[in-house]
C-alpha cells in the first residue's frame, strides 16, 4: 500500500485539457473557432505591419489622383 498522499487538484492546463477534451463535439469546436480567431488576428497583424510598411506609397496616399486639374 502506498501511504503518499495524491494531489487531486491538478495544474491549470489539466483543467482546460479536461473541460476541452471531454466530448469530441466540444473539442472540435474549440478547434475550428481557434482556427477562425487565429486567422483573423494573422490577418489583421499582417495588414497593419504592411500599411506600415507602405505609407506613402499607397492609392489612397496620393491626394491628387483623380482629380482633373481646375481651367482658368
Amino acid at each position: 500500500m502506498d501511504s503518499t498522499p495524491r494531489r487531486s487538484g491538478g495544474g491549470v492546463f489539466e483543467g482546460i485539457y479536461k473541460l476541452i477534451m471531454r466530448r469530441n463535439s466540444i473539442y472540435v469546436t474549440f478547434v475550428i473557432a481557434g482556427a477562425f480567431a487565429g486567422e483573423r488576428a494573422v490577418d489583421y497583424g499582417v495588414r497593419k505591419l504592411w500599411e506600415y510598411n507602405n505609407v506613402g506609397k499607397r492609392y489612397e496616399d496620393i491626394p491628387v489622383l483623380g482629380q482633373r486639374p481646375t481651367e482658368e
